[in-house]
This record gives structure tokens, C-alpha cells and sequence, in this order.
């Protein structure tokens, strides 16, 4: 959290009449992260130094020699971290290359599979083909949509738990309400993506959250932002250790609907 946002969080919280002692809590209640949106939904102040960090769906561009993973999941989406803001997130992505993640967004999947290909590493665009016992087998392709980077924050779902907030809320649950959104909204430039892909940040799962007892969130994709006819929610998450190591075989998936 930077001192932008901890005077925009109290400036927020004066506007709306909350007390002082409430934005704390949410203040370090609140995880950032990075929404990939299509243009469309990028703040108007923010289009004209927009530029892409990632696409959905397409061909994986892989090393010479490299197959599908093993389970033949189709490519959700390409991530170009070089192309993320820098120092936006808690959570330590790759500085340079391409991570690619692999994933059955329509059931839960049997495997599930994100690979980072360094940056100057040679690759080719694979073909959506494979060989089975002899016979050409085809990957789900999903349409190729750009993703532009929007940075905004989190919060744990269990915020308004902590002591000040209970208090205020108590008659007060609606100010409390505006005071969330308003927050949000102005962390993120003025606006509060829905459909999108979250790299990061806390989890807005359906269910059960997943980003719990040590695990946190690597990337939230909503079904509808690969394809627009699926309604799923598709969850990773690990441990800062293996996602900072890129232990990327250590990550756990999960797909609420």
C-alpha cells in the first residue's frame, strides 16, 4: 500500500463519514492487484498510455521441441510480464517473458498447467493439433482477445469483521457499502472491472475462497472473459514460496460455478 493510497483510502472515508479507525482496518485489510481488461473497459484518462500485457485463448507460442502439457487443456491466457506495472503487485511474477497459463474453463479440469517461457526464448506458435495412437487429435482453441493491465485493490472478505468496522457497521451498513465502493472504484481509476482476469490481490470466489492457511492468489479468470457463453470461475493459487520460485507444478486449481 502506498502513501497515495493510504491518503486516498482516508480521503474516501471523509467523504462518506467513516471513521478514521475503520479505513486503518481496511487499509491493511487490502491486497493489490492487476485487472487484465479489454479496451473497452479501460478508464477514459487512462486509454492514451494504455498498452497490451496479455491476450486470451489463441496458439501458445512454445520453445522448439516443447508439446502441450499433458493434459492438452486449452491455452486460457498469455501474460507478457514484462508489460505489467511494475511493483503493482505483493506476490513476485517473472520480470520478463511470458507466462502461459493451460486450463479447462468449461469443466473442472484434470490437470491444469502455467509455464513461463523466458524472454529471448526462441519459440514458434504450436499448432492446436496433437497425435494420438496415430490419429490427429484437436486442442480447443479459443478466440484471441488483447488484454490491457488495470491496476486496482483487493479486499479480504472478512474486512468488516475487524473490531472498528463491526462497530460502525451497526447502523451504518449501507455508508459502509458506498464507502467499499467508492474506495474501490477510485483505486482502480474510477471503475470496478466485473468480467475480467485478476492476476493477484485477494480472491472474489463464488464459493469456499481458495487463498487460504498460506496459499494466495495468482490469477482469478472468469469464464466469460475467455468465452463469453461460459460461466465459471477458475481459480490458482500457491504459496508466495513456489510462486516466487516458479514452482508453477506446486499450484493448486480450482473452478467454482
Amino acid at each position: 500500500m502506498t502513501a497515495i493510497d493510504a491518503q486516498l483510502i482516508h480521503e474516501t472515508a471523509a467523504k462518506h463519514g467513516v471513521p478514521g479507525s475503520v479505513a486503518e482496518e481496511l487499509l491493511v485489510r487490502s491486497r493489490p492487484c492487476v485487472y487484465l481488461v479489454q479496451y473497452e473497459e479501460v478508464p477514459a484518462s487512462l486509454r492514451e498510455q494504455a498498452r497490451p500485457a496479455a491476450r486470451t485463448g489463441g496458439l501458445p507460442a512454445l520453445p522448439e521441441g516443447a508439446e502441450w502439457p499433458d493434459g492438452r487443456e486449452p491455452l486460457i491466457l498469455s501474460v507478457d510480464c514484462a508489460a505489467l506495472p511494475r511493483d503493482a503487485l505483493d506476490i513476485e511474477l517473472p520480470a520478463d517473458g511470458h507466462l502461459l497459463f493451460f486450463s479447462d474453463i468449461e469443466y473442472p479440469p484434470d490437470s491444469s498447467a502455467v509455464l513461463h517461457v523466458p524472454a529471448g526464448t526462441p519459440t514458434t506458435e504450436h499448432p492446436g493439433t496433437y497425435d494420438f495412437d496415430g490419429e490427429s487429435m484437436q486442442v480447443r482453441v479459443y478466440e484471441s482477445h488483447t488484454l490491457y493491465p488495470l491496476v486496482g485493490l483487493t479486499l479480504d472478505e472478512d474486512w468488516r469483521d475487524a473490531p472498528a468496522a463491526e462497530a460502525f457497521a451497526k447502523g451504518h451498513d449501507d455508508v459502509l457499502d458506498r464507502f467499499e465502493e467508492d474506495f474501490l472504484e477510485a483505486a482502480a481509476g474510477g471503475t470496478r472491472p466485473g468480467v475480467c482476469v485478476q492476476i493477484g490481490g485477494f480472491s472474489n470466489s463464488w464459493d469456499m475462497a481458495p487463498d487460504t492457511d498460506g496459499l494466495v492468489l495468482l490469477a482469478q479468470l472468469a469464464g466469460q472473459a475467455i468465452d463469453y457463453e461460459v460461466f465459471t470461475l477458475n481459480l490458482i493459487v500457491g504459496t508466495r514460496e513456489d510462486i516466487a520460485a516458479r514452482r508453477y507444478d506446486r499450484l493448486q486449481y480450482e473452478q467454482q460455478c
